[in-house]
């Protein structure tokens, strides 16, 4: 079945089933790797993407339900919100292995813009789906203040 997804700003055809998790496609058909498979069933946070502006588990969500749907990968992220993320993540150098990152960065990103000066509270509350498997917890709280600092309000 043809699906049309906007991606990244970009409208993007594909061919697959209706029931094709959109991680599926966003890594196999559209070549995009950033957005990583880590556990298959939206526990670890790794597969993160925002749809319509809402960060959701792309493991989990079929490309049937994606229609006319605005979805952002890592790759497509460009504000200065997420600007200041990544390069709080540099300074603070958050990544180990960094396989979890990229979902880790989507939710960051995605807490900073709806709550730009967030309490340590509110970073546990908005991170606690990622896993990090490295343990780089503490060093990504850091980082997601530190980008608060820079965001203008």
């Amino acid at each position: 079945m043809k699906f049309k997804i906007n991606i990244n700003n970009k409208v993007k055809e594909v061919d697959v089933d209706a029931d094709t998790p959109l991680l599926w496609v966003i890594r196999d058909h559209l070549k995009l790797t950033g957005t990583k498979f880590g556990c298959g069933v939206a526990s670890c946070g790794a597969c993160t993407v925002k749809i319509n502006g809402t960060t959701r588990r792309s493991c989990v969500t079929p490309i049937s339900t994606v229609r006319d749907a605005k979805v952002t990968t890592i790759e497509g992220l460009d504000s200065g919100i997420s600007k200041a993320v990544q390069a709080a993540w540099q300074e603070m150098n958050v990544p180990q292995c960094g396989y979890c990152q990229s979902g880790q960065i989507m939710s960051a990103v995605s807490l900073l813009e709806k709550k730009p000066k967030p309490t340590d509270a509110d970073v546990k509350q908005a991170m606690k789906g990622n896993v990090c498997r490295c343990g780089t917890y503490g060093r990504i709280k850091q980082a997601i203040l530190k980008a608060s600092k820079k965001i203008k309000v």
